[in-house]
């Protein structure tokens, strides 16, 4: 089979920027020949975080930011294009995951809702464009999340070893890897993994993370108030299951800390990453309990304290950054997303149903040719 370009953008709940990569797919193996990350403008951001939950003259504002995004996901491709200095005719599609709004996978009419108008990309680049992955999981009787997990599978599945890739975004998620071929391949969103965190830094400090995790290092872990957060009713919810920031976000911690005043600023940042890292850790422990290698990636990978507290918790299993396998833990997802795009155009299934409990696989996302 010849080899083919393709394009995968990302934006993801942390909201640090739109990542874009070119991967070559040949002999059914990826890989990534340039890629980008460029910074969301901050008034994105703040419309982004403002339409996460209801708010005034929503609809008009949310039709702007679609056009708004989609635009700035355009020339983030031309950035792609221009870097990696390739003729855009020779790129097959791009798969544009976009950027979610609102995830609403236990509603009453469950939906959800990924912003970047597809028709603008299409337009601006000359490409065609894949977009809104999501929805058809959904319909199919899915959550729509998380759809990472089928290409985890493609590159990280081993037959000698039980693994689990853990993606450490603004959500935490884990794909579990059996070793035994006959057993399929589940995972689930565990909870906040940088959301909560770098609300808290940007609040307290001004700052859009905590680098390296420092500052929660010199705090201490409030035991008290780790377990008023622990005891979500998320925790106590079966997978399929997955979740967002229109859940875990600044109101929710507001709440949870309405009940500790007493706790320095520190200690917060320190018991919120021990919150991810006891949240991932108990998944593993219950849903993958033959575990011998966690695989990380996404921007948590570079939270130093927060690997501490994750190997701390989890003894005896080998935990790698998925740099160890000559693969960029910042670029995952939108390789992802560019491996999606091209099953979508080979009229392949997308989806895992054991990961998101949809009914049967399907073909994902609506195409829109240049």
């Amino acid at each position: 089979m010849a080899d083919e370009l393709y394009i995968g953008l990302m934006s993801g709940t942390s909201l640090d920027g739109i990542d874009a990569v070119l991967v070559r797919f040949e002999n059914e193996q990826a890989s990534v020949i340039q890629s980008i990350c460029s910074p969301l403008p901050q008034d994105l951001i703040d419309e982004i975080k403002s339409l996460v939950n209801p708010a005034k003259n929503e609809l008009n504002r949310l039709m702007t930011l679609d056009i708004q995004l989609a635009k700035a996901f355009s020339e983030v491709v031309k950035q792609l294009i221009d870097k990696a200095k390739i003729n855009k005719e020779n790129i097959t599609a791009i798969g544009s995951h976009g950027q979610t709004i609102r995830h609403l996978p236990t509603a009453s009419f469950p939906t959800t809702l990924q912003s970047a108008d597809p028709n603008t990309i299409a337009e601006e680049t000359g490409i065609t464009t894949i977009a809104d992955f999501r929805r058809r999981d959904m319909a199919a009787g899915g959550q729509g999340a998380p759809l990472v997990p089928a290409f985890h599978e493609k590159l990280f599945r081993d037959t000698e070893k039980n693994r689990v890739i853990l993606n450490l975004g603004g959500i935490a998620n884990i794909t579990i890897l059996p070793a035994d071929k006959n057993i399929n391949t589940t995972g689930f969103d565990t909870g906040p993994a940088n959301t909560l965190i770098n609300h808290w830094i940007k609040q307290q400090q001004n700052k859009n993370f905590d680098q390296d995790g420092q500052w929660a290092a010199s705090g201490e872990i409030n035991q008290d108030f780790l377990k008023e957060l622990l005891s979500d009713d998320y925790f106590k919810l079966t997978p399929p299951k997955s979740t967002g920031t229109e859940y875990f976000n600044a109101e929710w911690l507001t709440n949870k800390l309405s009940q500790f005043p007493f706790l320095s600023a520190e200690d917060v940042q320190a018991s919120l990453t021990a919150f991810t890292a006891t949240t991932v850790s108990d998944a593993i422990k219950i849903y993958a309990t033959e575990t011998e290698e966690v695989i990380i990636c996404g921007g948590g990978v570079h939270n130093h304290y927060l690997l501490q507290l994750l190997k701390n918790e989890l003894p005896g299993i080998e935990i790698n950054s998925s740099a160890h396998y000559d693969l960029d833990p910042d670029y995952i997802e939108a390789t992802a997303f560019a491996w999606l795009a091209k099953q979508t155009m080979e009229h392949k299934a997308g989806n895992l149903p054991g990961v998101t409990g949809a009914k049967r696989s399907v073909i994902l996302g609506g195409v829109y040719f240049s």
